[in-house]
């Protein structure tokens, strides 16, 4: 995953849990706008997801922070 996406979802995450807790759950969907407007970069969000770590669709958000700080 490229540097500026792995930075962008770890922002998103810290942000969704300082807002709704510790429990809250993400989808990789939450890291782009409702507009498709880079389909390379959703694959590639889309790919390191469900290809590469096999995640469900909704994921703890700090378990995405933890698999991204291990350099996953």
């Amino acid at each position: 995953m490229r540097h500026s996406l792995r930075e962008k979802v770890i922002n998103v995450c810290t942000k969704k849990i300082e807002q709704k807790g510790d429990n809250v759950g993400v989808s990789f969907y939450a890291f782009f706008a409702n507009k498709n407007e880079d389909p390379a970069l959703l694959m590639e969000a889309a790919t390191w997801w469900i290809k590469t770590h096999r995640l469900d669709h909704f994921e703890k958000a700090k378990k995405i922070i933890a698999i991204l700080e291990a350099g996953q």
